[in-house]
């Protein structure tokens, strides 16, 4: 919702476990599609579980979870833009406390949305580990913040980050018969598929489009808008060393430019553990007991 500078301010008044060596780990629950939950507690009240989203900041609450918050005081009403389009309202809460784990967190402000991904009540971002290395451990299910590097990352690969626009995106390669196509991807654990990729990029590779469709699927955003895919099958899909067999790749259906960037999705990335380090631009990959799980072709 908010770029992370404009957060940042919440993080002067977190615990003083920030001050500690040892690394904080929150626990969540990887859900059936493929999100990442955590339990929270707002305003020492209302206990929730958010979605950890890494294409998104700020927090946000769904419309069905608002109903039942006992603690939530809203001010007002913005127009936001989300992923579907344009013109979407949302209710805004200021002030409010977050506890994360072992973390709390003052002034947090809270925005309304109508959806989050299933099971869960709203989402939260990157932005709440801000200056920190963070650390997604899909063996132990846990997150794991560190204040530097981990000494000690056997198995692990390093690979290039960009951070644009307040975004993660790391370079993948779509193998597709004796061609093997180079792309940068947005980190989205949000998306519950595998890989869905950009309007203008499908259009510039033919290799892509003549790909056989092996179903269809309608998505929805936070705001409730309508987005048709299209899924077909990669002989392979590269991540650094590590190679995916057989791998569904969505693309939108539909006017060309809707979809302006290719993400990377849950279905995916739970097959590693990930170790971020936004400030030194890279990110550290393992492959985990996930690695050869059948991938979902719904």
């Amino acid at each position: 919702m908010k770029p992370f500078s404009l957060l940042s301010f919440l993080f002067l008044v977190c615990l003083k476990s920030w001050s500690q060596e040892k690394p904080i780990r929150i626990p969540f629950q990887l859900t059936p599609a493929n999100n990442l939950s955590v339990q929270v507690l707002i305003n020492r009240i209302d206990t929730l579980q958010l979605m950890f989203h890494t294409a998104s900041s700020g927090l946000t609450l769904t419309e069905d979870a608002t109903r039942n918050v006992r603690s939530l005081k809203f001010a007002r009403t913005d127009t936001v833009k989300s992923w579907g389009g344009e013109g979407n309202t949302s209710r805004y809460s200021p002030n409010n406390t977050l506890q994360l784990g072992n973390l709390t967190y003052q002034q947090v402000s809270i925005w309304e949305n109508k959806y989050s991904g299933p099971g869960t009540d709203g989402k939260f971002g990157l932005d709440f580990f801000a200056g920190r290395v963070v650390e997604i451990n899909f063996d132990e299910k846990d997150l794991v913040i560190h204040q530097h590097l981990p000494k000690t990352m056997r198995g692990y690969e390093k690979l290039d980050l960009k951070f644009q626009q307040d975004m993660l995106y790391l370079e993948g390669g779509l193998v597709i018969g004796t061609d093997t196509l180079r792309h940068s991807f947005l980190m989205h654990s949000g998306y519950a598929g595998s890989l869905l990729l950009d309007d203008a990029w499908v259009a510039q590779h033919p290799q892509i489009q003549h790909l056989p469709v092996i179903s269809g699927q309608e998505l929805k955003d936070s705001y409730g808008n309508r987005l048709k895919t299209k899924k077909s099958s990669l002989s392979a899909f590269l991540l650094g060393k590590a190679k995916l067999q057989q791998v569904p790749v969505s693309f939108f259906e539909g006017a060309i430019g809707r979809q302006k960037i290719s993400v990377l999705g849950g279905d995916v990335l739970k097959r590693f553990n990930w170790i971020i380090d936004v400030a030194g631009g890279y990110v550290y990959v393992k492959p985990n007991r996930l690695q050869k799980a059948p991938f979902s072709t719904t």
